[in-house]
Order: structure tokens, then C-alpha cells, then sequence
């Protein structure tokens, strides 16, 4: 029986194929089908038909070795339509449901150094770096698709986890539990983190809010530290004048989270260990070499996280930052810090890393700073309450009744809408005065976008604030304030109440 699923790659322009566990092809998508022919015309087509003899062994073998050690990419032949091996880079995933399991096998053309020229008579089609670009977008297109609905399913998560964790007291029996729930959920969000820094090439273009790189510091220690009890000892010493950075805070705390998880899983089963952070100003008046990074002349603030745990072999110092380069065990992915660098080099900054086998490693996140500052600051509940109605607008229900929840229990009155229409709609009712309007980006039919377009032109001039698990495109919307997805409950009340206490109050239109 065919699973009841999305199989989500029948327009890819390379082979895609759904099997069972005992080889049969459930389903093929039209490259497959153009690429074997008759050979995935049985009732159920079998792998083996087009699996060539040398591979070793037989297709089912291959699967339960597969499913026995997974790899993410191997190099395997099969047989086209003319009946000759071709090479393939095939890539594996397994789900399971039901009691049953399936495997999505996809089927990337090995590169050639020289391709044979066209007969005269063959029709026009992608070659080269066309349909390298073509099989490149349509992998992008994939990840973006599937990193923003992930990200709208994290954001409920870790926003009604942080709310329950922020009312729990120190020793209730279900915080531990909480909190290992916050932390699922936090290593989900990196992982559509990775989804969406792949599907999107460019650097960030928006201007970051200024922050102070002492709070989120602050937050990450406070985090292992409950999470890890008296196994380890942390050493704080955070520059009381910090200067002003400007920072996506989300991006930057899971920056520093890996790179503290890094320091913790240094010293593996063993402890207890020692972990220092430090902050500090630096203020450069030429250009400085900082091991592998090379800083210009400037301002910047640094924070520095050391551990005397196992080290980095020498070899492997100069790969770290390697996407796919890892010296753990599976199921590592060896793209942590690789995901570091890009977050903290996409700000301006860069990464240095020291280390000693048996001695330890440092790691120092620098950032472009201004000489201004903004006081380290923690908010009580008392500080996130507030007052006044707001209108929520996203196609996700689950995001709907999430923020109904934190933001009525915060003192705020809540009206929802599903779509763009609904929400001009509630606006337009008289007896409905708002006060804020958080809209998502991305919704079926009219956009966010549009939607705020449409809000303008009507003559409502409420504050809004924009909500995507998509990056911000510098645009004209100077009015719209953004939070990006997945956030927790603090982080939206504290956005809500920075945008109302920044707006002007205002008439509703008659």
C-alpha cells in the first residue's frame, strides 16, 4: 500500500523514486520514468530491474545496509533505457508509519570532464551549467519550501514551551521536562535554520536593530547551566560598558549556543569541566590577524568562549569551518560551525578559533560595534505586560491560537484572522479599535505584503509588525517592524511592546 504522503519531488528535473523496503517503486516522478522507460512500467515496478550488477549484491541488500548504516550520498550505477550502467549520485532518506517504512531515493548525473556533442537532429534541452542551475533551483525552491512551514511549526512549540517555562517555578517537577522540550526544539530550529541559510545564497540586506551582545551571552550560560547542572562550572566576565552591536538576536544566541554546545561536548561522557565566557570591547587602529580570521581597522565587541577540554588535532584546525567537516561521531552533520561562520561573517564579523590537543580551545565571535551603549536589561513579567487590542493575521492556525494565548495572558486584547481579506475586514468594523497589527509575510492569496499595502490605502495607520520565517528584504516599509520566526514568548512581547511604545497613536478613519 502506498503511503499517504506529499511526495514533493515529481517536478524535479532528476530522478526521484519512493520504495519499500522490499524494493518495489511505489512511485516515480517523470524524470525516472523518462530516464528507465518500460523498465518502471510493472505492477509494482521492482529497483531491481534497473539496478546494475556492479553495484555487488542486490538492490533489497542495499537498502538494509542502507537502513543498517545510513550515508547521505553514494556514487551507484543503474540502467537507463538503452540498457547501459549509467553513474548516479544517489541520495537516501527513510520514513516510517503505520508499522512500515519507505525509502526516497534520488538520482543526481554524476559530472563528465567532457560531454559528447549533440547529434544534429536532437532537441533543444538544459546541458551544462543550465541544468546544473536548473537542478540547483529546484533543490532551493525544496528547502525554502520546507524550512518556512518547519519554522511555523517551531514557532508555536518554542513560544508556548518559553511561556510555561517563564511561569514555572525553580523547582517544579515538570521544568526539567520543559526545558529538554525548549532545547528539541531549539536543535529543530537549526536545522531549518541550515534549511534556509542553503536556499538562500545572498547576504543578509536589512539593518540589523542594535543590541547588546552581553544579553544574549548571558542567556546562552543561563541555558547550559540549568541544562547541565553542577557537571560543569561557568566563569562569566562580561564588560560592564559594552558597546552597541547591531545583530539579528536570534541568529547570533544560535551562533553562540553551538559554539558553547562545541565547548560542553568537549569533554565528552567525562567531567566536571570548566567553561569561561568573556566579553569585551576591542578597538582596532589598523588592520589585525586573529589567528584564522583578519579583522579591519574598527570597533567591535568580542565575546570568547574557552574550554580545557579535549582540543583540536592540528590536522583538522584549518577544516573546521568546512560545511560537512566534522571529527565527531554520527549523527554530527559537521555543519555547526559552519553555520556559525556563515551567521557571524553575513554580520560583518568573523570567528577565530585557538586550540591545543589536551589544552582546550577558545573560540572569539567578533562583531562591528559603535562607540554607544545600551544597558544590559532582563525582562520580569511585569515588564511584558501590557495594554491594548491587537490584530493577529497568519494562515496558521496554530499560530493563531499561540499568540492569542501569550498575548491575552499579557494583558492584551486579541482578535485573529486566517487571511488578508478576513483581516480588512475586521479592521473595517466600527466597533473594533486596533492598536497593533502582526501579519506573517507569506500567506496563500493576498500577502503580507500586499496586505499592508491594502491597510494603507484604506487610511488605517496602526503599527505593524511583520512576522516570517523568511529573511526581510531591505524595502520602502520604514512603518513595518519584523520578528523573525521561530520566537519564543518574551520575544514577542517585547517586540509588541517596543513597537507600541515607538508608534504615534491615531485616528481611525471614518
Amino acid at each position: 500500500m502506498k503511503p499517504e504522503v506529499v511526495f514533493g519531488l515529481e517536478n524535479a528535473v532528476w530522478p526521484a523514486l519512493l520504495l519499500n523496503a522490499r524494493g518495489a517503486v511505489l512511485l516515480a516522478n517523470t524524470a525516472a520514468i523518462n530516464v528507465f522507460g518500460a523498465s518502471l512500467n510493472g505492477n509494482p515496478a521492482q529497483l531491481a530491474a534497473i539496478w546494475a550488477a556492479e553495484n555487488g549484491g542486490t538492490a533489497v541488500d542495499f537498502l538494509v545496509r542502507w537502513e543498517a548504516k545510513p550515508v547521505p550520498q553514494t556514487t551507484l550505477k543503474f540502467r537507463g533505457t538503452g540498457g547501459v550502467p549509467t553513474e548516479f549520485s544517489t541520495m537516501m532518506c527513510q520514513f516510517t508509519g503505520e508499522g512500515s517504512k519507505w525509502f526516497v531515493m534520488q538520482l543526481l548525473p554524476v559530472a563528465r570532464a567532457a560531454e559528447p556533442l549533440p547529434p544534429p537532429d536532437a532537441k533543444p534541452g538544459p546541458t551544462g551549467d543550465a541544468a546544473l542551475k536548473q537542478k540547483l533551483d529546484c533543490v532551493l525552491q525544496l528547502a525554502r519550501t520546507v524550512s518556512l512551514d518547519f519554522n511555523n511549526a517551531l514557532t508555536g512549540v518554542l513560544a508556548h514551551t518559553s511561556l510555561l517555562l517563564g511561569k514555572a517555578e525553580a523547582d517544579h517537577p515538570w521544568r526539567r521536562s520543559l526545558m529538554e522540550v525548549e532545547k528539541s526544539a531549539s536543535l529543530a530550529a537549526e536545522i531549518a535554520s541550515e534549511l534556509a541559510l542553503f536556499s538562500r545564497q545572498e547576504k543578509e540586506s536589512r539593518r540589523a536593530p542594535a543590541g547588546n551582545l552581553n544579553t544574549v551571552a548571558g542567556r546562552c550560560v543561563e541555558f547550559f547551566r540549568n541544562a547541565h547542572g553542577a557537571r560543569f562550572t561557568w566563569s562569566e566576565a562580561f564588560e560592564r560598558g559594552l558597546f552597541e552591536a547591531r545583530f539579528d538576536e536570534a541568529k547570533v544566541q544560535q551562533a553562540v549556543t553551538k559554539i558553547m554546545e562545541n565547548a560542553v561536548e568537549a569533554f565528552g561522557a567525562g567531567g566536571p569541566g570548566q567553561i569561561a565566557v568573556q566579553t569585551r570591547n576591542v578597538e582596532l587602529t589598523e588592520a589585525t590577524q586573529d589567528r584564522n580570521v583578519r579583522l579591519a581597522a574598527g570597533t567591535y565587541v568580542c565575546v570568547e568562549i574557552s574550554d580545557r577540554g579535549a582540543g583540536i588535532d592540528a590536522e583538522a584546525l584549518p577544516r573546521i569551518f568546512e560545511p560537512f567537516f566534522t571529527t565527531k561521531k554520527p549523527p554530527h552533520r559537521g555543519l555547526g560551525l559552519a553555520l556559525v561562520y556563515g551567521i557571524i561573517t553575513n554580520h560583518g564579523g568573523g570567528v577565530a578559533i585557538s586550540s591545543q590537543p589536551g589544552m582546550g580551545t577558545s573560540a572569539r565571535v567578533y562583531l562591528p560595534a559603535e562607540k554607544s551603549f545600551i544597558l544590559d536589561s532582563v525582562a520580569s513579567d511585569k515588564d511584558l505586560h501590557g495594554t491594548g487590542t491587537i490584530l493577529v493575521v497568519d494562515d496558521e492556525s496554530l499560530l493563531l491560537t499561540m499568540a492569542d494565548t501569550i498575548l491575552s495572558d499579557f494583558g492584551y486584547k486579541v482578535l485573529t484572522a486566517n487571511s488578508g481579506p478576513k483581516a480588512l475586514q475586521i479592521l473595517a468594523h466600527p466597533l473594533n479599535r486596533v492598536d497593533l497589527i502582526i501579519t506573517d509575510l507569506v500567506m496563500p492569496g493576498m500577502g503580507g505584503r500586499e496586505l499592508i499595502e491594502k491597510i494603507r490605502q484604506q487610511g488605517f495607520a496602526q503599527p505593524i509588525l511583520c512576522t516570517s520565517g523568511y529573511v526581510l528584504p531591505e524595502d520602502k516599509q520604514a512603518a513595518a517592524g519584523y520578528l523573525q520566526k521561530p520566537f519564543t514568548s518574551s520575544g514577542l512581547l517585547l517586540k509588541v511592546k517596543a513597537t507600541l511604545a515607538a508608534a504615534t497613536p491615531v485616528d481611525e478613519p471614518a
